[in-house]
């Protein structure tokens, strides 16, 4: 697959070859996406949650009132869960919410969030991300002339620091290197913005691995 590279001033810089393993798959499978994402924001999760058990309210374990005779049920502690100030029953406790996945899961997800931006057109090769100053209003007239409105941009090994202080004051634009590229942020934005430097890590990292 062919694609052409624009420069951040929306000019014809040539083109690039893309693998069609990583980003030409034509049935793009919504089972992996989700999984993929399922994972990804389940491990993002603190899982501080937490609740007393009847065992940690500070109240009278004494017996109150009479076994017999008094017309309600038998109680030996106010920390029950069913008095006001009792203890929860069964109440959330501190825990990972992170699961396990394939490391093959995981890149073939990869490679079907790929395919389906450049299936669907929203993805652009730019030939750099670079910006002389770290100017907000640069950065959005360029956006503007690449028809870039919601997106997220991977550079190459780093992001050009101008380029990051710059796309940091525009809101539904995420900057990434190469090495944080992942589902979960490709399938949230509307359109992939990749430099050339990124297309030789991700066909680096995904390509090899193919066997």
């Amino acid at each position: 697959m062919k694609l052409e590279v624009k420069t951040l001033a929306a000019k014809d810089a040539g083109a690039i070859d893309l693998d069609d393993a990583v980003f030409g798959i034509e049935e793009i499978r919504a089972d992996l996406l989700q999984r993929c994402v399922k994972w990804q924001l389940a491990a993002r999760q603190q899982g501080t949650h937490k609740t007393k058990g009847r065992s940690e309210i500070a109240r009278t374990k004494k017996k109150f009132g009479r076994q017999k005779g008094g017309g309600g049920a038998r109680h030996g502690a106010r920390s029950a869960p069913i008095f006001v100030g009792g203890g929860r029953a069964h109440g959330p406790r501190v825990r990972s919410h992170a699961h396990d996945l394939p490391k093959k899961v995981r890149a073939l997800a990869l490679r079907h969030a790929l395919s389906s931006k450049a299936g669907s057109s929203n993805l652009i090769i730019i030939d750099d991300a670079a910006l002389k100053a770290p100017k907000t209003k640069d950065l959005r007239s360029s956006f503007a002339n690449l028809g870039v409105q919601n997106a997220l941009v991977i550079s190459g090994e780093t992001v050009d620091e101008n380029f990051a202080l710059a796309a940091r004051n525009i809101p539904c634009v995420d900057v990434l290197p190469a090495q944080g590229l992942n589902v979960y942020d490709v399938l949230r934005r509307d359109t992939l913005v990749l430099t050339k430097a990124a297309v030789e890590k991700i066909h680096a990292r995904l390509s090899a691995k193919e066997a």
